[in-house]
């Protein structure tokens, strides 16, 4: 079977489409395009409350780009209520290659030193793709959800792409827009120059400030 090069995959996020497996032991991939797509738009993006409450007191510190194999690889393990995964060993060694590159990027909530929850997606222009989430601790996805779009925000992103709608992503704002619509979006994303900053050092006042401030007309824009 024929590997999925990196250029071919890039090419295929910029035109709408995504890979997924059928299950973790499928060496298969599927491009998937679906009619209603999922976007948490940035413009919009909502923190609950007591999310809110717990990003200021702090406990759970959060990373980007520390830890990005241990992420996709908890993005696929299994759990008691998702015992398959999408995510099989192309898709790791695919965004493995697409991080090493400085395409993909992880964002990590550590608790005492341990890993305990996290994100991973493409960055392509002004549009992010997420891919998969994961948490072995209270809102420690959550938090890490946060600080991805305070930086996309100060990065100049216009998009994040969710590519479906869960309740877990409706608390922050998710919605669904067909196809052709997403195609627009997506299109004018990409056309905007942006920069995702890996760089430490956001208190969590400082972060939620950045999550639920305006968009910036354009370009990136200093962090806070």
């Amino acid at each position: 079977m024929t590997r999925l090069s990196l250029e071919r995959l890039v090419e295929a996020y910029a035109c709408g489409v995504f890979p997924m497996a059928r299950e973790r032991d499928d060496t298969r991939l599927y491009w998937v395009d679906p009619e209603w797509r999922g976007i948490l738009p940035l413009e919009t993006f909502h923190v609950p409350h007591r999310l809110g409450r717990t990003l200021r007191r702090g406990g759970i510190e959060v990373r980007c780009d520390t830890a990005f194999d241990a992420v996709i690889r908890a993005c696929g393990a299994p759990t008691p209520d998702r015992p398959d995964s999408w995510i099989n060993g192309e898709i790791v060694r695919l965004f493995g290659a697409l991080h090493r590159v400085g395409l993909a990027h992880s964002v990590e909530s550590w608790q005492d030193g341990h890993l305990v929850g996290g994100l991973y997606g493409l960055a392509l222009g002004g549009a992010f793709f997420g891919e998969s989430m994961f948490s072995r601790a209270t809102d420690a996805s959550k938090l890490a959800l946060v600080h991805l779009v305070a930086r996309l925000k100060q990065g100049g992103f216009r998009l994040l792409d969710t590519q479906f709608v869960t309740d877990h992503l409706r608390q922050f704002g998710a919605i669904e827009i067909p196809r052709a619509a997403y195609r627009r979006r997506l299109a004018a994303a990409l056309a905007c120059p942006a920069r995702f900053d890996p760089a430490p050092g956001w208190g969590g006042a400082a972060v939620l400030a950045a999550a639920l401030a305006p968009l910036p007309a354009e370009g990136p824009s200093p962090h806070p």
